[in-house]
């Protein structure tokens, strides 16, 4: 609480209104935070899918009568910097009304990718519109040219059911013919219902909050505290700012391929600092691709704030007030900024990782001593599908990796990093509910970079398919290394293999194919680079 006391003790009567305590604003952080923490809890323990029940693949946050973010539960951070962006679409494009509740996942509305579920409610207090909850969920299946619907596609339409902002909720009652037909349009129905269920229910507990705390404080007094927390986000992210020397300060990192030819993909960045803005400009990155890695705008704002967040040391609010000192210049029809019909399955699971990787190494030229070096930087996306008996079933996971290492300690092992934030699917959830085994689940020793401190070691997870079913992996640094800092070795790069019968067959970072039976796909995931010359070395 320090912080929130220092700034208001420094804010002049003009600045903030006697109105305002400090005890008082940080009860509302607390509160706010709390229902968003609760939303998410609800949607965990209600969900249908291993993705979401057992990985916690989604975000819960609140956002006040302007749509803006104001509270969000500590999930994932590639939802919740785009998420306001859908929050924003469907206020424009729908009229919201009592007891309605959005639904939309089209990349080109405020969306990222098409599993990508997200429900927005608005929520009215004595017959006014006061505040709206929202809610996004990664579906293990949304149909498309291949089971969990993140396909080496070439088109948005092949990548799964594209919806625009649509009521699925109307006055507190379901929208049952567009549930239908969302439903028809997906291999696993009865998950993707529960699923929508459990998220309606989400929005129906942040929803009941937000009424019971205005009616306790009075809506006024919660909308003011709203904004005064996105004015204090904003002060701390400036005095930040502040202490970055001004300077232009330009780098370029590469994706792998698209998937579908093997050409690298160039993402440039310069980050120009100025007293206390910044300007993240992405000129000069690849034209939009023909594979699916391209990256709408959404979900490049969402990597900057990820950034720009965490080199916040202090405990601030993660709301809309964060970017307001940030503007991220990503001209349109590139891979940061893709139009329709770009197919977008990929980019934002691993062109958000790289987009991350190139901002942070532009700024490791301006404050070295905050920047880790680079992590794995992929997400490792497997999607496993198929039939099994009577039921078509979809699988999804995304498997961590080596931390870079950072100035003062060695990155962590086995780790989500940067813009994914879910846990691993346990093996006796996978074993018991999909026809897969198994096989092997450690660390992948000596992976991680070498330096003055060390890059976390990634996994080695292998499956091997109990029925037949298509395997579909989207993952990076599987040729270009996650890069070390100040002479630190690079982590090695990831490796995925099909082991079937006595072959070993290596497959590419993005691959699609039909497994048999006994077949074992065994990923490992790249290790974090290293900071500094090894002491060995000196």
């Amino acid at each position: 609480m320090d912080d929130f006391t220092d700034f208001l003790r420094t804010k002049s009567k003009t600045e903030l209104s006697s109105d305002f305590d400090p005890i008082r604003l940080e009860l509302y952080r607390n509160l706010l935070t709390s229902i968003a923490e609760e939303m998410g809890v609800s949607l965990c323990r209600s969900a249908f899918s291993a993705n979401i029940k057992e990985r916690r693949d989604f975000s819960c946050a609140i956002f006040d009568q302007q749509g803006n973010m104001v509270a969000q539960a500590a999930h994932i951070p590639v939802h919740l910097g785009a998420m306001p962006l859908s929050v924003q679409s469907a206020i424009q494009q729908i009229q919201m009304l009592p007891g309605d509740t959005v639904l939309l996942n089209d990349p080109y509305a405020g969306g990222t990718h098409l599993p990508d579920f997200t429900l927005v409610s608005p929520v009215y207090i004595e017959g006014m519109l006061a505040f709206f909850v929202a809610n996004r969920a990664h579906h293990a299946d949304v149909g498309g040219m291949t089971p969990g619907s993140m396909p080496l596609s070439t088109h948005i339409v092949q990548e799964g059911v594209r919806i625009p902002p649509v009521k699925l909720i109307r006055q507190g009652a379901m929208d049952n013919d567009l549930l239908s037909i969302v439903l028809a349009n997906v291999r696993t129905p009865v998950e993707r219902g529960g699923d929508l269920e459990a998220q309606i229910a989400a929005n129906h507990i942040g929803r009941q909050r937000l009424i019971e705390i205005s009616e306790k404080y009075g809506v006024d007094e919660v909308g003011q505290y709203m904004s005064a927390l996105q004015d204090y986000s904003e002060r701390i992210v400036r005095k930040t700012l502040q202490q970055i020397p001004n300077g232009r300060y330009a780098e370029t990192d590469f994706l792998d391929d698209d998937g579908i030819t093997d050409q690298a993909v160039p993402i440039s960045v310069t980050v120009i600092i100025e007293d206390a803005s910044a300007i993240i400009d992405f000129s000069g990155s690849a034209p939009q691709v023909e594979g699916s890695v391209n990256a709408v705008y959404a979900i490049t704002l969402s990597a900057v704030f990820y950034v720009f967040r965490s080199l916040v040391r202090q405990q601030i609010p993660t709301n809309s007030g964060c970017l307001r000192p940030i503007k991220v210049i990503a001209p349109p029809n590139t891979v940061v900024n893709a139009q329709f019909p770009a197919a977008v399955a990929g980019g934002n699971v691993e062109t958000s990782q790289r987009i991350v990787d190139a901002v942070l190494r532009a700024l490791s030229n301006a404050c070295p001593d905050l920047i880790p070096a680079a992590s794995s930087g992929t997400m490792n996306n497997l999607t496993i599908g198929g039939r099994s008996g009577q039921q078509d079933f979809a699988y999804y996971e995304t498997i961590g990796g080596g931390m870079g290492a950072r100035p003062d300690q060695d990155g962590i092992s086995a780790i989500q990093t940067h813009m994914t934030n879910t846990l691993n699917t346990p093996i006796e959830a996978i074993e018991t509910t999909y026809p897969m085994q198994i096989e092997q689940y450690a660390i992948r020793q000596n992976s991680g970079g070498k330096g003055k401190t060390c890059g976390g070691d990634g996994i080695i997870r292998s499956f091997r398919l109990r029925s037949p079913a298509q395997v579909t992996m989207l993952s990076e640094r599987r040729k270009r290394p996650p890069y070390g800092l100040d002479g630190g070795r690079p982590g090695k790069c990831g490796k995925n293999t099909l082991i079937r019968g006595e072959q070993e067959i290596n497959l590419e970072g993005k691959f699609s194919i039909h497994g048999q039976a006994g077949d074992i796909f065994q990923i490992e995931t790249p290790g974090g680079g290293g900071r500094s010359v090894p002491e060995e070395e000196h």
